[in-house]
């Protein structure tokens, strides 16, 4: 799985480059390049501790070692709240706005809040890059902008694996993260072009997967003939799957949902999970760790990197 992270990455590389490259120094232009001659401290502040982001870390640490081989050491601290939390997490923003980081990437959870603080730490001269769950266009972003195309995929995808008809239950993540909100949107924008499907639950499980678990347990026992489960994050499919496989219900209620984490890949490989939209977050750590040595060194960079998702179904595994 490495191996292939990766390679995707070196794809991502060339593409990027391609596409939205950071320009190369034109003649005459040498003077405004700044090269690092000190040790570099970057801040990541995702939205709560998951092992979603530990594929995120995996992939700043392989750039980490790449500008190692070049002489420039840079220092990677996660600032992680525990539980998906609007305060804590921009509590915890604010102080690492103190502290004066080389560089600051946030993983928004709450645009309304998260935007008036990340101008403060432009303000105070900061190096800020957004990751993950798009915040606002005044920052660089790295990931799908948009991820109302993920659930509108999914939500195809459930509709024509159960006919056209069914109750299906939707566990929505955090209320406030602006990816698990759009992907429902196009969950249920997909499901208007099929009126024998009904909506019959749906709540949010705060990307704790133990909620998720329960929620799940709850949604089938008021609805003994559930067809579906969406999933809106990377922690509740799994939780979905586990509850469903408990109940025996494996193969009788179909399960889609967000990324590949090792669990959710079993569960799709021995059919208790119908398919997955898989995000590149690999791609992501290491991007960002990339762009912003790059804004050290008084580079433009790209302003929006599409990193992009894929479909994972049983088809994959091998």
């Amino acid at each position: 799985m490495n191996t292939l992270r990766k390679g995707l990455a070196a794809l991502a590389m060339s593409t990027c480059m391609f596409v939205a490259a950071i320009p190369a120094v034109a003649q005459g232009q040498g003077d405004l390049i700044v090269p690092v001659t000190k040790e570099l401290t970057f801040v990541f502040v995702p939205k709560v501790i998951h092992p979603w982001y530990d594929v995120v870390a995996e992939g700043g640490q392989f750039a980490v070692e790449e500008f190692a081989k070049q002489g420039i050491k840079v220092n990677v601290v996660w600032d992680q709240p525990p539980q998906a939390d609007v305060v804590d997490q921009n509590a915890r923003i604010e102080a690492n706005i103190g502290r004066a980081p080389d560089g600051l990437a946030v993983a928004c959870l709450d645009q309304a809040t998260n935007v008036q603080l990340l101008k403060e730490a432009v303000e105070a001269d900061l190096n800020v890059i957004t990751f993950n769950s798009f915040c606002d266009d005044a920052f660089p972003f790295i990931g799908p902008k948009s991820s109302e195309q993920d659930g509108f995929d999914l939500g195809e995808f459930l509709a024509e694996k159960l006919g056209g008809k069914g109750k299906v239950a939707i566990l929505s993540g955090s209320l406030t993260a602006s990816d698990h909100v759009q992907r429902i949107t196009g969950f249920k924008k997909a499901l208007e072009a099929y009126p024998d499907m009904q909506i019959v639950f749906e709540q949010p499980d705060d990307d704790i997967l133990e909620n998720a678990v329960a929620l799940t347990e709850s949604a089938l026992s008021a609805n003994p003939d559930l067809a579906g489960i969406f999933g809106s994050n990377a922690s509740n499919p799994i939780g979905a799957a586990r509850a469903v496989d408990n109940a025996g219900l494996a193969g009788k209620v179909a399960i889609v949902g967000m990324d590949d984490l090792p669990e959710a890949v079993d569960f799709v490989c021995s059919g208790v999970i119908d398919a997955l939209k898989a995000q590149r977050q690999w791609d992501m750590g290491y991007w960002a760790v990339k762009y912003m040595v790059a804004m050290n060194e008084n580079h433009t960079i790209p302003m929006f990197h599409n990193t992009g998702s894929r479909f994972f179904t049983k088809a994959d595994c091998s």
